[in-house]
């Protein structure tokens, strides 16, 4: 059973060009088998293009009619109105939603580098997010990079408790278990219930770590 939580997606009235971006996030079962899905939303960005600027322009109606082909089903017609898009005018936005596409044709390096060019234009709690949950779904899993996706998703949403949640799991699965609890501890204090099950877990670790440094010291 996975122990990264599903992402949805979740979009605007199409009547605005722009669209809240997606989120994934990691859920609660054992440590062992960790793999993120995508959670919360595609994006577009917030521009509103000059009566001059024909290349944003441009660029917005591609982003628009790849947001209707995902949310058809149409992954492959999605992806070539989002590759288009960004070629026309690169946008945090439309790399954003390339990376979900991409994300979910399993092209999982595609993935990273849309979501970094998108925060390299725009960093944004959602975007790292998504990175963290691509490098853990990474073959192998690359949990360094995830950790530093998900700290810097922290620092822009420093409340956000799906983020807390995330980041713990990979903590902890890195056997870096008092900030895994600290952060458990917070993401159930901000709703997340699951949360509790694991900091108990967590807790029994360190309880045991303990117990046999100091039987090993005696």
């Amino acid at each position: 059973m996975s122990r990264f939580a599903r992402v949805a997606l979740r979009s605007l009235p199409r009547a605005r060009p722009t669209v809240t971006p997606a989120r994934l996030a990691l859920p609660s079962t054992p440590a062992s088998s960790r793999v993120p899905a995508m959670s919360r939303s595609y994006a577009t960005p917030p521009d509103t293009p000059s009566a001059g600027d024909t290349g944003l322009a441009h660029a917005q109606t591609l982003l628009e009619d790849g947001t209707r082909a995902l949310e058809d089903g149409d992954l492959s017609k999605a992806r070539a109105l989002y590759t288009e898009s960004v070629g026309a005018r690169a946008t945090s936005g439309g790399w954003f939603n390339l990376g979900v596409v991409e994300y979910q044709l399993g092209n999982l390096p595609a993935a990273i580098d849309a979501w970094r060019s998108s925060i390299a234009l725009e960093p944004s709690a959602d975007a790292y997010t998504n990175l963290g949950s691509a490098y853990m779904m990474s073959k192998p899993p690359n949990a360094p990079e995830a950790i530093k996706a998900l700290t810097a998703a922290m620092s822009i949403s420093p409340e956000d408790a799906e983020i807390q949640y995330n980041l713990a799991a990979i903590l902890e699965s890195t056997d870096n278990l008092d900030t895994a609890l600290t952060l458990y501890k917070k993401a159930h204090a901000g709703g997340i219930e699951r949360a509790a099950a694991n900091a108990r877990n967590v807790g029994g670790k360190i309880l045991a770590k303990k117990l046999k440094e100091e039987g090993e010291n005696k």
